[in-house]
């Protein structure tokens, strides 16, 4: 991947976050202060680069602790053509599980978080650590999650628990939901379904409060001592 293409990556993930769409501003503050890492891949589509995105990943999730909040880290896939967002929640899926039958022969679960993406309780782990993670793409139905080429975002479950912990979480969300009604003309639905439902379901951006199947199989590292 070329210099030019990865600085245009990181020029239109620029315009998004500093755009009148982009409603969470816990990660405009982790922009405008250099809290947010940078990796990059070829096309989604691609699996090529699933291991060095588990390790990267990992890497960045054990340099970290709760208390260092708005931290995050974006995978970017240069190359590919937009895709509806059906197409994008597939692929999103089959990153994260490339992604983790790579992670896992070095990394159980996350005991924080529940490993079963149909449980409330779910977060995707990679290197040991829970996150939540934010798909971005060119057909997002949302605004504030349309970027000019695909992307993940990953935020630490354990920045979450942080913010419970110190009484600011609920406050955040509320002013977060505010800004998206303000600058988007409503609130994202999937939030209302946040702590009754897997999170799962919000991660490609795609409206899923009907019927809907995570199209993702965790297999912990100690499943495989089990069965080796």
């Amino acid at each position: 991947m070329t210099a030019n293409a990865q600085k245009t990556a990181l020029a239109e993930f620029d315009r998004l976050l500093e755009g009148d769409s982009f409603p969470c501003f816990m990660g405009v503050t982790a922009h405008r202060r250099g809290q947010v890492s940078h990796v990059f891949a070829g096309a989604m589509a691609c699996p090529a680069d699933d291991a060095r995105l588990a390790r990267d990943i990992a890497a960045f999730a054990n340099a970290q602790k709760p208390e260092d909040t708005f931290r995050s880290l974006v995978v970017h896939f240069v190359g590919g053509a937009p895709m509806a967002e059906e197409a994008f929640e597939k692929l999103l899926f089959r990153r994260l599980q490339g992604i983790h039958d790579i992670d896992r022969g070095e990394h159980d679960w996350d005991p924080a978080v529940s490993d079963d993406p149909d449980d409330p309780a779910f977060s995707m782990s990679i290197g040991g650590k829970g996150f939540y993670v934010v798909g971005l793409h060119p057909g997002a139905s949302r605004p504030g999650r349309r970027l000019a080429h695909a992307a993940l975002v990953f935020n630490l479950h354990a920045q979450f628990e942080f913010l419970r912990q110190e009484g600011r979480y609920d406050r955040l969300k509320s002013a977060i939901i505010d800004q998206d009604i303000e600058r988007n003309g409503s609130s994202n639905p999937m939030l209302a379904v946040h702590g009754s439902t897997s999170e799962a379901r919000q991660y490609s951006g795609r409206n899923n409060t009907g019927e809907w199947q995570c199209p993702f199989a965790p297999r912990s590292m100690s499943h495989m001592r089990k069965t080796a």
